[in-house]
C-alpha cells in the first residue's frame, strides 16, 4: 500500500478489525459482478470506493431510460451505451486506482467458470434464475465465495455462500426446475430498496474478503421496505442439493 492509499482509505483503516493488513487484502482482491443493473451499481461504486482492487463486471444489456430511476452508475448521457462501458466510466471516475474489467455480451459455460476461478468474491446481481442458478453452481464447483441479492416491489433479500464452511447454497433455497415470471419492467421496484440490498451485497462481500464480523452464512436477510423491517431466516444447507450437498 503506497501513501496515497492510505491516505485514501485512512477511514477504513483506522477500524481495528480492518487496518492496514485487511485494507490490503482489499487492495489484493479481484470481485466479479454479473449484472450492472439496480444491484450492480451499488455494489460495484461501494467496492471501487472502499478498495477493491479489480472489478470484473459482465452484463450484455445497454443504459435505458427507464433504468435511471434505480441504476445509478448509469448517468442520462449514457442512454444507448453498454452497461458495462458506462459503469466502468462512472467507477473509474470514483476511484482512478481501481482496476476494471468489462464484458459487454452474455457470459455462460465454460467461460464463466474461467472468470468465477479468476475471482475471490462473486456478487450475484442478476435478475433471472437460470443466470443466478448456473452462476451458484459453478461458485460451488470451483470453491469460490457468492454474494447474491434480490429485489422487487418494496422487499429485498441476501444470502452467501462460502466454501468449506458446510453452509447453503443458492440451490439450497429455491429447487432447481423454480421459474418466477415476477420482474422489475412487471411487477416495479422502489429505486431505494435495490440500492439497500445492493450496498448490502457490497458490504459482504468486504466482510468476507477481509474475515470481518458475522457474515450471512446459513442465514437468509429479508428486507421489508414498506414496514421498514428487516428479518433473518435460517437456511439449513439441503442434504439432497444437487449442487452443494456432495461438496
Amino acid at each position: 500500500m503506497n501513501e496515497q492509499q492510505a491516505d485514501r482509505y485512512s477511514r477504513q483503516i483506522r477500524l481495528s478489525q480492518i487496518g492496514e493488513t485487511g485494507q490490503q487484502k482489499l487492495l489484493d482482491a479481484t470481485a466479479l459482478i454479473i449484472g450492472m443493473g439496480g444491484l450492480g451499481s451499488p455494489a460495484a461504486m461501494y467496492l471501487a470506493a472502499g478498495g477493491v482492487g479489480k472489478l470484473i463486471i459482465a452484463d450484455y444489456d445497454v443504459v435505458e431510460a427507464s433504468n435511471l430511476q434505480r441504476q445509478i452508475i448509469h448517468v442520462d448521457a449514457a442512454i444507448g451505451d453498454n452497461k458495462v462501458d458506462s459503469a466502468a466510466k462512472t467507477i473509474k471516475a470514483l476511484n482512478p486506482g481501481c482496476e476494471v474489467e468489462a464484458i459487454n455480451y452474455q457470459v455462460d459455460g465454460d467461460e464463466l467458470r474461467a472468470l468465477i476461478e479468476r475471482a475471490d468474491i462473486v456478487l450475484d446481481c442478476c435478475d433471472n434464475f437460470p443466470s443466478r442458478f448456473e452462476t451458484n453452481h459453478y461458485c460451488v464447483e470451483t470453491s469460490t465465495s457468492l454474494v447474491s441479492g434480490a429485489a422487487i416491489r418494496f422487499e429485498g433479500q441476501l444470502m452467501n455462500y462460502q466454501p468449506g464452511l458446510n453452509g447453503p447454497c443458492y440451490q439450497c433455497l429455491y429447487s432447481e426446475v423454480y421459474e418466477s415470471a415476477e420482474s422489475c419492467e412487471l411487477e416495479g421496484v422502489l429505486a431505494p430498496v435495490v440500492g439497500v440490498i445492493g450496498t448490502m451485497q457490497a458490504l459482504q462481500a468486504m466482510m468476507i474478503l477481509t474475515g470481518l464480523g458475522e457474515t450471512l452464512l446459513g442465514k437468509l436477510l429479508l428486507f421489508d421496505a414498506a414496514a421498514m423491517e428487516w428479518n433473518q431466516v435460517k437456511l439449513p444447507k439441503s442434504p439432497t442439493c444437487p449442487i452443494c450437498s456432495s461438496h
